[in-house]
């Protein structure tokens, strides 16, 4: 049995008297994009700062590649990388030495290599030396992708990547996750946009109140909901409407509270 690339086990986080962890499980198989989903302040990115060894959890365990974020911080920061909401490039510096810098911090010996693979593998290799404050938006999200995969970390974190991106520049980012994925590399995708988990993930979770509430395939999670009344068509229930159902909305018990 393959060991999962993050594994999740009873974490708990508070603050001060704001419980935002409350126990969470999780497990994510190695190769795979898995989706988290919650509503804002549900704690998808305190998890993701313990997973990144940023923040130590109160209770309860969490590896990444098979390292120990508490004991071993230092194989885990090695064996990932996290890209956050907003894209950390420097528009001075052209897309190549964008990358080459990214090398020389993560100490990659064949920096000029690495960077001209990269840069071709995500569709920059035309734009590689141009500068990268001239970038559209879903050039510049790409590179930042490109620059989280320096040093060829097993899994990566991408907390919100396609906030504020219109709608072409949505499907460019999407195509490099997928382009992660096939590569082997692990993600690990925070994200409000229910159809990005509907088009990307291979699994998807939701925290609610600071627990894993429900986690599954787009199928799986699907078929909690009542078969579609056919009448002239067949509605499917959509991922947004399963989200809603399992975290109370749309109910009267939802309602109330």
């Amino acid at each position: 049995m393959t060991a999962a690339a993050v594994r999740v086990t009873g974490v708990r986080k508070s603050f001060g008297d704001l419980h935002v962890l409350r126990g969470v499980d999780l497990d994510v198989a190695p190769g795979s994009i898995h989706a988290l989903l919650g509503s804002n302040g549900a704690g998808k990115t305190t998890l993701i700062r313990i997973l990144a060894t940023l923040l130590r959890p109160d209770a309860g365990s969490a590896f990444v590649a098979g390292h120990d974020v508490a004991r071993s911080p230092a194989l885990v920061r090695g064996a990932l990388s996290w890209t956050g909401q907003f894209a950390a490039v420097d528009g001075i510096l052209t897309g190549r030495e964008n990358l080459e810098l990214v090398g020389r911090l993560r100490h990659v010996r064949e920096r000029a290599t690495t960077a001209s693979g990269l840069l071709e593998r995500f569709g920059l290799a035309e734009a590689g030396d141009r500068r990268a404050g001239e970038y559209s938006g879903g050039m510049a999200r790409r590179l930042d992708i490109a620059m989280s995969l320096v040093g060829a970390p097993q899994v990566v974190f991408l907390d919100e990547p396609t906030t504020g991106l219109d709608p072409e520049a949505r499907l460019e980012v999407w195509a490099a996750i997928r382009e992660l994925a096939a590569g082997g590399t692990t993600v690990f995708l925070t994200t409000q946009y229910l159809d990005e988990a509907e088009q990307l993930a291979d699994r998807i979770s939701i925290l609610h109140e600071g627990r894993i509430i429900v986690d599954g395939t787009l199928a799986e999670l699907k078929a909690l909901l009542p078969p579609a009344k056919v009448e002239y068509v067949e509605k499917q229930p959509t991922l947004e409407e399963v989200f809603l159902a399992v975290i109370g909305h749309g109910t009267k018990e939802g309602r109330a509270a």
